[in-house]
């Protein structure tokens, strides 16, 4: 689309953009005026002087319901344009302005439009715009406060061509105002409304033409990969797919064919396979180990949580209440009760919290249970990032004051920045959540954030929560304080989930499969021997000989003697598992004692002595991982971009890019741009025959994933991104999420 606010946003061929649904291109929408939207002709006048917007005609006339009345009355009769109010049954709604001799095909433009449940005409311009019956103008586009129209401007009105239109107003059919179509875009995106350019005359054509086009590049998409397939003649247990080309499907057939999950028969859960738990081992291992040193100690609370418990918090029940998954019958019999499975523990945990906490001595009180727990309501689970059911750690810890609390909340944070920074290679932003998006029922919520490149999207690694006094006044958790008085205690909960995998995999793989940061590879090297039948026994002997020796030097090492497989076949198993060290082993080798190492992360190989090869392993595997995060910081760091006026979010956010933005504080802004951006469409994406959906369908529309701790200053006068009629505040992380 042209940039400059003489024209509107060029119409994709298909579809049209509708308040769920907005066009494929980039749109350009321009800064709300700060002048009160007008009520009256002279507040019009007014409005549109500022706008350097010239009135080429203005006529009074008698009122007109009819544009054959009104060509009847006015000067500029070619250019009078007929205004018509659609709705679907989304409630969606499109202000079609269109020449007063043209016909719309309706029935192809609810297809170009995407319409749900057929397009009719709109009882509600009157509530919608302020517009009596004949007096539907798109200057009273100011009037649409919720942003859901859209207004389709008919082709033929291009950049100086005249357009005539009844000013906004009581009685406003009684007057004409011919105005440059150029200009009445300008209004319109003044008011931060989306105006788009339509072809009424070839709506039909372009329809076909794109549904034709659409079958065309699917059956050549069809051919092109099975040529790619059979040109590169590629394993049948490797990856098929590039990570760049088609992240999601490339996603699902690395987890699978790596040999982390299986599917299972519930859809939204799935094995765990030794591959991946191995590295949940290794993990909860990191962390387990360092809450330890802050006093925190396990314990374990059943599965099951009772109807009364979980409906007490108010805010956390109608938070968790989509996702929570109900047991209703023993065997044939209805139970009296519905019992929830766990969706999270606050109140499992906290009827107890209360038994066992009498007086200040008892604080203060810190557990962690590592458990599964369960969430039910999506519509396209992803393994590991999204699933029914999913392990996870969740701490719960109960203080005498409040500043004890808080200081829990951002030492657990930083701990789990250090497990993704420090253990998985992967750079993470830390922050607060927004009121918007904090945990249900909590006072805050702080958060790492992580990045995936490929999809552009942000992921919520972690999150540490202080939940203030709210829990501990519903389950009366109270304490004698020190000078005798009773008290209500402050809590946190913090969780770390399997997703920490998921994350892990979408930043480092490659078209290859897995890339595992070394300190959680199941296997850290793997020797392949090449054997000929000559020198096979010394070749077999040394490269036992040297995996003792690497294992006795601490590194987790494979040495693969089986025969059933060639080593090309091996190197290329152990590079889709992701093993980060290859060492090759062969009759010169031995003969030189020396071996052939490949790093898994860049490709890099080196001959390395014998005697030296346990040294340059541990080197390799901390400058590895030392690589690894450095070349996820740069591209993370390159796809985070800082913007201050709504065309460059929209560029960024095409751009796949992370945004920080100015914000305001007020949550009507963070609702705004959330519906503005999700308007721009749904992402759709093939997950193939290892998927657990042929098509994964995820929201185009960005949210706030935190308000970072790490704050530049505001210039003065930046105003807000989502309200720019209000000073911004602070700067706040957008970006599109899973």
């Amino acid at each position: 689309p042209r940039t400059t606010s003489a024209r509107p946003t060029q119409a994709p061929p298909f579809p049209l953009p509708r308040a769920s649904n907005l066009p494929h291109t980039p749109l350009t929408f321009h800064s709300i005026a700060k002048m009160a939207s007008p009520a009256t002709r002279d507040e019009l006048k007014a409005k549109l002087g500022e706008l350097n917007i010239e009135i080429i005609k203005e006529q009074d006339h008698k009122a007109v319901m009819t544009c054959e009345a009104q060509i009847e009355v006015v000067e500029h009769k070619d250019s009078v344009a007929k205004n018509l109010l659609f709705v679907d049954k989304k409630k969606s709604y499109w202000l079609l302005v269109v020449k007063h001799d043209r016909q719309v095909d309706t029935k192809a433009l609810r297809k170009k439009l995407g319409a749900k449940g057929g397009l009719r005409f709109s009882p509600d311009s009157k509530t919608m715009l302020g517009c009596e019956k004949g007096c539907l103008t798109p200057l009273a586009i100011q009037n649409d406060s919720t942003k859901k129209i859209v207004v389709l401007l008919d082709s033929v009105f291009k950049e100086d061509a005249l357009i005539s239109v009844h000013p906004c107003g009581d009685e406003g059919n009684t007057a004409t105002w011919t105005i440059k179509s150029k200009d009445l875009v300008k209004y319109v995106e003044s008011f931060g409304s989306l105006i788009v350019e339509t072809d009424f005359d070839n709506l039909k054509m372009d329809v076909d033409n794109e549904e034709k086009k659409k079958k065309q590049q699917k059956k050549q998409q069809k051919k092109g990969n099975k040529k790619k397939t059979e040109t590169k003649k590629k394993n049948k247990d490797g990856i098929e797919v590039s990570k760049a080309d088609n992240p999601f499907k490339w996603y699902s057939q690395c987890i699978y064919r790596s040999g982390m999950l299986e599917k299972y028969d519930v859809s939204g859960c799935y094995v765990l396979r030794p591959w991946a738990f191995s590295i949940w081992e290794s993990i909860t291992k990191y962390f387990d180990l360092r809450i330890k040193k802050l006093g925190v100690v396990n314990c374990y609370f059943p599965l099951f949580v009772p109807e009364k418990n979980l409906t007490k918090e108010k805010d956390h029940v109608e938070g968790f209440a989509p996702e929570v998954a109900w047991v209703t019958k023993s065997g044939e019999s209805e139970l009296k009760e519905p019992i929830a499975i766990r969706p999270t523990s606050e109140t499992v945990m906290y009827p107890y919290y209360e038994k066992w906490i009498r007086s200040h001595r008892d604080l203060p009180l810190k557990l962690n249970q590592w458990c599964n727990v369960v969430r039910w309501e999506f519509s396209y689970p992803t393994p590991f990032i999204r699933t029914r059911e999913f392990l996870w750690q969740e701490g719960h810890t109960a203080f005498e004051t409040r500043l004890e609390a808080e200081q829990e909340v951002l030492t657990i944070l930083q701990l789990y920045a250090n497990v993704y920074e420090d253990l998985l290679a992967i750079p993470v932003i830390k922050g607060k959540k927004t009121e918007k998006e904090k945990f249900a029922g909590g006072l805050y919520t702080t958060t790492v954030e992580a990045f995936i490149p490929t999809s552009g999207r942000g992921i919520q690694g972690a999150t540490s929560h202080c939940l203030g006094q709210n829990f501990a006044k519903m389950f009366n958790i109270s304490f004698e304080g020190r000078k005798g008085e009773r008290q209500m205690v402050w809590q946190n909960s913090w969780g770390l989930t399997t997703r920490t995998i998921g994350v892990m995999v979408l930043v480092h793989g490659d078209d290859k499969g897995l890339v595992l940061p070394p300190k959680v590879a199941p296997i850290q090297v793997v020797i392949v021997p090449i054997i000929y039948s000559k020198g096979r026994e010394e070749v077999l002997a040394q490269g036992s000989e040297l995996c003792k020796a690497l294992k006795e030097a601490g590194i987790r090492t494979k040495f693969d003697d089986s025969e059933n497989h060639n080593p090309g076949w091996k190197f290329n198993h152990y590079e889709l598992k992701g093993v980060p060290i290859r060492i090759e082993i062969g009759p010169r080798d031995v003969e030189n004692k020396v071996v052939t190492m490949k790093r898994r992360d860049n490709g890099k190989k080196m001959v390395v002595p014998l005697s030296e090869v346990a040294l340059t392993v541990k080197s390799q595997l901390a400058q590895m991982h030392t690589d690894m995060f450095e070349k996820a910081k740069r591209v993370r760091d390159s796809r985070l971009r800082k913007v201050t006026t709504w065309p460059e979010f929209v560029k960024a956010l095409n751009d796949k890019c992370m945004i920080l933005a100015p914000w305001c504080g007020d949550i009507k802004a963070e609702e705004l741009v959330k519906e503005k951006s999700g308007a721009m469409g749904n992402e759709t994406f093939d997950l193939g025959e290892d998927g657990t959906d042929e098509v994964c369908t995820m929201s185009g529309a960005a949210k706030t994933l935190c308000i970072p701790f790490e704050q530049e200053a505001m210039p003065p006068g930046t105003k807000c991104i989502g309200l720019p009629d209000r000073d911004a505040k602070m700067w706040v992380l957008f970006g599109r999420s899973y």
